[in-house]
C-alpha cells in the first residue's frame, strides 16, 4: 500500500498548495490513498465544511486533525459526517464530537487502512488523556482487522514524538508527526518496520511564521504584547508531504519526504 500524506494544510494558500500539486503527484506516485491534516484548513485555525469539500473534490480521501479540530462553527457536523473519513485525536475528551480512528476502505484495496489520530500532552493548552493508553486500547480493538495501521501524531515536543514512534515500532505501519508546521529531517524506518517522521511540515505560506503574519509575530515575541495571528494569503507556497510504501505484512518498505515551493502560480 502506498500513501501520500500532506502535513498541516494552513488556510487559503495551503488548500491551493494541495490542489496544485496533487494531480502531478498522483500521476507520479500512484498512491492508494491521499491523506491530509486539516485542523488549520479554515482561516488557519479550525475546520470548515467548504474547505473540507474543496480538498475532497481535489482528491484528498482521508482527513486527520489536532487540537483545533473541534473549533469552527460547523465542526460538530463535519466530524459526525459518516460520508467523510475524518478524525480528531482519540485522546481528547469523549464528550467532544468526532472519533479518533477511522477504517478506510476502497474497492481496489485488498485490506482496509486503519487511521488513528493522537494529540500530545507536552506544551499543549488542554489536559489531554494519555495518548499511549489511548492507542493501546485502539490496537486491542482493531489488531486483527488489517495489517495497514497508521498514526497522525499531532504533538509539539520532538522528544514526545520520538518516544511514541519507538513505542509503536512494529505495532503500526507508520507514525507521522504534525502540529509544529516545520519539517524535520528524520524520515526513517525503525528497526521493527514502522515508518517514522517527527513532523511532515505544513502546506501553506512560505513567507510566514508557521503560516501567520511575520511582523505581528515579531511584535508578540519582541514586545510581549498581543497582536493578531493573521494567516498570510499571498506569496510563495511551501508544500510538505511524505510518501510511504507499506508491504503486505504491514511493515513499511520506504518513506520519503516531499517538499515543493510554488512561486509563480494561479489559484
Amino acid at each position: 500500500m502506498k500513501l501520500l500524506i500532506y502535513g498541516d494544510v494552513v488556510g487559503k494558500l495551503g488548500r491551493a498548495g494541495v490542489k496544485l500539486t496533487l494531480p502531478d503527484w498522483k500521476k507520479e506516485f500512484v498512491p492508494d490513498a491521499v491523506i491530509a491534516n486539516v485542523e488549520n484548513v479554515a482561516h488557519g485555525k479550525c475546520i470548515g465544511v467548504a474547505q473540507i469539500m474543496e480538498l475532497k473534490s481535489a482528491g484528498v480521501e482521508i482527513f486527520t486533525g489536532g487540537n483545533h479540530s473541534v473549533e469552527g462553527k460547523n465542526a460538530t457536523s463535519i466530524l459526525a459526517d459518516e460520508t467523510i473519513f475524518i478524525t480528531r485525536p482519540a485522546n481528547m475528551s469523549p464528550s467532544l464530537p468526532g472519533k479518533g480512528v477511522v477504517v478506510f476502505k476502497k474497492n481496489d484495496l485488498s485490506n482496509p487502512l486503519l487511521v488513528i489520530n493522537l494529540v500530545g500532552q507536552v506544551n499543549m493548552r488542554q489536559n489531554y488523556d494519555s495518548p499511549f493508553h489511548a492507542v493501546d486500547k485502539i490496537l486491542e480493538t482493531y489488531s486483527e482487522l488489517t495489517p495497514y495501521k497508521i498514526v497522525d501524531w499531532h504533538a509539539d515536543a520532538t522528544s514526545e514524538k520520538s518516544i511514541m514512534g519507538w513505542y509503536l515500532d512494529g505495532k503500526i505501519s507508520a507514525v507521522f508527526g504534525t502540529h509544529t508546521h516545520v519539517p524535520t529531517a528524520d524520515a526513517k524506518i525503525l528497526p521493527q518496520g514502522t515508518a517514522y517522521i517527527s513532523d511532515i511540515g505544513m502546506v501553506g505560506p512560505m513567507d510566514s511564521i508557521i503560516g501567520v503574519d511575520v511582523p505581528k509575530s515579531i511584535i508578540r515575541f519582541k514586545d510581549q504584547v498581543p497582536a493578531p495571528m493573521d494567516v498570510v494569503e499571498n506569496g510563495p507556497i511551501e508544500i510538505n508531504a511524505v510518501l510511504i510504501d507499506i508491504g503486505t505484512d504491514g511493515k513499511a518498505v520506504d518513506i520519503k519526504h516531499l517538499r515543493k515551493i510554488l512561486i509563480n502560480y494561479t489559484i
